[in-house]
C-alpha cells in the first residue's frame, strides 16, 4: 500500500471518529432488506425465517452444541455446590438428574417452534405475548445472558490465575490493594482482565469460523475432566464411601433444601428452554432437535456427578469441600509436576469457558439486542456491548465468589424464565395447535398485535406472567438482602420451588384464559409458512395431518393469500 492510500485511509478513520463523537446519527446502521417483514418495518435480516440452504443442523449438531454448553466449570459446580448446603451426594445426583429432565422437556417443546417454522425466539414470542409485549421477554433473556456471560468469564479468570501461577509461582503471592467490599483481589482482577482480553477478539469473529476452536474443546475437555475425577478419587483412597456419606440435615429442612436446590439447578439453565428456537431454527428436519431430550440429562448429569464425586473426595483428602475444579487445580501448585498438570488442566478449562461464552451467551445476547434496536445494533456491536456490560458492569466475580451466591443467582433466573417457557409451550402446542401465521409475526399491524397496533400486547400472557412473578418478588428480595427484608415463611417456601410453580401455573392459567376468552383472529385453521420447505412438507396426494388440508387446498390457500396481498 503506497503512502497516498495510507493518507486516504487515515483521513477516513479520522472523519469517522469525529462523526461518531459529534453526531449520534452516524451510529445508525443502513436499513437491511427483509424477505418477509413489511417495507416500513425496520427489521434485521438475521431475524428472517432461515432459508432452506441454511437449514443444516442434524442430530450431531445438537449433540455438539449441548456438549459445548454443558461440559463447563459451571455445570461441574452445579452438583458440587448442592453438597455445601448439607445434602448428601446421592441427593445431589438425583437433584441434577431431575433438574436436567425439567430442562430438557420444555427445551424440546419450545425447540419445535424453531424446527417447524425456522424462526428465532424474539419472533416466536410475538405469537403468545403480542408484537410489542414480546420485547419484555427479549429484554429479560438479554439480561440473563449478560449475567451468564459474566459468570462464565469469572470462572475463566480463575483459569488464568492457575495458568500464571503454574508458570510463575510468585503470582500466587501478588499483593492485594483492593478492599474486601470489591468482592475480588488485585490478582483476581488482573487474571480476569487477561481472560477478557483473550476472549474479546474471538467474539468479533463469526461463530462459523471458530469451528476448530469448538472441535478442540470437544477433543480435550472430556479426557481431562475424567482424569481429574479419577485422580482425586484414587488419591482419596478409592473406596468411594465418601459418596454414600449421609446428609447433615434431616426432616422438613432436608425436604425444603431438596426443592430449593432443584429450583436453582433447573433455573440456572432455563434460559435456553426459552430461546432454543434461536438454534433449532437451523434444523434440517423436525426430528433432529428431539435428540436434545436424552442428550441434556446425559451431559448435565455426567458432568454434575464429576463435581459431586470430586467434592466428596476433596473433603476426605483436604478436610474441606472443594466445589470448583479450579479449586482442586489450585492444590497442585506445590511441585513442578503438579504445576505442569495445573497448567494443562487450567488451559483446557479456559478453552471450555471461552467456547461456551461465545456460543451460549455472546451470540444469544447479540441476537436479542439486534431485535430490540436494529437501527443501532448489529451482531458485532452486540458482542462489544455484552463484553463491556456483562463482562465488567455487573461485577460477575461476586456471583461466583461463593456456592450460596451462585445458587441464589440461578434461583433468581428461574423466577422470570419459568413462566415465559410455560406460556410459549402452552401457546404453541395447546392454544394455537402449532398453527402460526409466520408473515404476521413480522407485521406490527397484523393479527399478533392482538387488536391494538399501538400496544401489541396479549393481556392473557400479561396476566399469567404477573400472577406468577409478583408473589415471588418479596422472597427474591430477601435472597439479595436477607437482613433488610422480612416476609412470611409461606412466601419463603413458595420461592424454594419457584421453577415448578412458575412453569406449570403460567401454562395452566394462560391456557385457561385462552379457553374462556379466546382471541379468534390468531386461531387460524392452518400454518402460514415463511419459507418454502414448510409448503413442501406435504407430499403429493397426502393430507396435512396438522392442518387437515390436501395439496389442492394448499394451492387454493396460496392463491387466496396472493390475491389478498395484492
Amino acid at each position: 500500500m503506497d503512502s497516498f492510500a495510507l493518507r486516504q485511509r487515515g483521513r477516513a478513520i479520522k472523519e469517522k471518529a469525529h462523526a461518531r463523537l459529534t453526531d449520534r446519527h452516524s451510529w445508525k446502521l443502513p436499513k437491511q432488506t427483509s424477505s418477509i417483514a413489511p417495507p416500513h418495518v425496520w427489521s434485521n435480516a438475521d431475524q428472517d425465517p432461515v432459508p432452506e440452504e441454511k437449514q443444516t443442523w442434524t442430530m450431531w449438531a445438537f449433540i455438539g452444541y449441548w456438549y459445548s454448553d454443558l461440559v463447563t466449570v459451571s455445570t461441574w459446580q452445579t452438583g458440587s455446590a448442592i453438597m455445601t448446603t448439607g445434602l448428601s451426594a446421592t441427593d445431589a445426583t438425583l437433584i441434577v438428574l431431575v433438574a436436567s429432565i425439567c430442562n430438557a422437556i420444555p427445551t424440546v417443546l419450545n425447540g419445535a417452534i424453531g424446527a417447524d417454522l425456522h424462526i428465532p425466539f424474539p419472533i416466536a414470542a410475538r405469537a403468545s405475548y403480542g408484537y410489542w409485549f414480546s420485547y419484555f421477554c427479549v429484554v429479560l433473556r438479554g439480561i440473563l445472558a449478560l449475567f451468564w456471560f459474566g459468570v462464565q468469564g469469572a470462572n475463566g479468570g480463575t483459569c488464568v490465575t492457575a495458568i500464571l501461577t503454574a508458570i510463575w509461582p510468585s503470582y500466587a503471592r501478588l499483593p492485594n490493594a483492593l478492599p474486601k467490599a470489591a468482592g475480588t483481589t488485585s490478582q483476581g482482577l488482573l487474571s480476569y482482565f487477561i481472560y477478557w482480553c483473550i476472549q474479546f477478539p474471538l467474539l468479533l469473529i463469526p461463530s462459523h469460523k471458530l469451528q476448530y476452536l469448538f472441535w478442540a474443546k470437544t477433543a480435550l475437555v472430556t479426557p481431562m475432566a475424567l482424569a481429574m475425577v479419577i485422580w482425586i478419587t484414587v488419591t482419596a483412597g478409592g473406596q468411594g464411601d465418601f459418596f454414600y456419606a449421609p446428609a447433615t440435615v434431616s426432616g422438613s429442612t432436608r425436604a425444603w433444601l431438596w426443592l430449593s436446590n432443584l429450583t436453582s439447578v433447573t433455573g440456572g439453565y432455563s434460559t435456553l428452554a426459552v430461546n432454543i428456537p434461536d438454534f433449532s431454527r437451523f434444523s434440517k428436519s423436525r426430528g433432529a432437535q428431539l435428540w436434545q431430550l436424552p442428550v441434556i440429562p446425559i451431559f448435565k448429569t455426567l458432568v454434575g456427578v464429576f463435581g459431586i464425586i470430586s467434592a466428596g473426595a476433596s473433603r476426605r483428602l483436604y478436610g474441606t469441600l472443594l466445589w470448583s475444579p479450579l479449586d482442586i487445580i489450585g492444590r497442585w501448585q506445590g511441585t513442578p509436576g503438579g504445576r505442569a498438570a495445573a497448567f494443562f488442566a487450567a488451559s483446557v478449562w479456559l478453552l471450555a469457558q471461552v467456547s461456551v461464552n461465545i456460543s451460549a451467551n455472546g451470540i444469544s445476547f447479540a441476537n436479542d439486542v439486534t431485535t430490540l434496536a436494529p437501527r443501532w445494533l448489529d451482531l458485532r456491536r452486540g458482542a462489544v456491548l455484552v463484553s463491556l456490560v456483562g463482562g465488567w458492569a455487573l461485577c460477575p466475580w461476586i456471583v461466583v465468589s461463593s456456592a450460596s451466591a451462585f445458587l441464589s443467582f440461578m434461583s433468581a433466573a428461574a423466577v422470570f424464565m419459568a413462566p415465559i417457557a410455560g406460556i410459549l409451550c402452552g401457546d404453541y402446542w395447546l392454544v394455537k395447535r402449532r398453527r402460526y401465521d409466520v408473515p404476521a409475526l413480522y407485521d406490527p399491524d397484523g393479527i399478533y398485535s392482538y387488536g391494538s397496533s399501538r400496544w401489541g400486547t396479549n393481556w392473557r400472557a400479561l396476566v399469567a406472567t404477573a400472577v406468577v412473578i409478583v408473589p415471588l418478588l418479596p422472597a427474591m428480595a430477601k435472597k439479595v438482602t436477607p437482613q433488610n427484608v422480612h416476609i412470611s415463611q409461606g412466601l419463603v417456601n413458595l420461592f424454594t420451588f419457584n421453577w415448578l410453580y412458575g412453569f406449570f401455573v403460567a401454562l395452566v392459567l394462560y391456557c385457561a384464559l385462552n379457553y374462556f376468552f379466546p382471541h379468534k383472529p390468531t386461531l387460524i385453521p392452518s400454518v402460514v409458512p415463511g419459507v418454502g420447505p414448510v409448503l413442501r412438507a406435504v407430499e403429493e396426494g397426502e393430507e396435512d395431518v396438522e392442518s387437515g388440508m390436501t395439496p389442492d387446498d394448499e394451492k387454493t390457500r396460496e392463491g387466496d393469500t396472493k390475491v389478498n396481498s395484492v
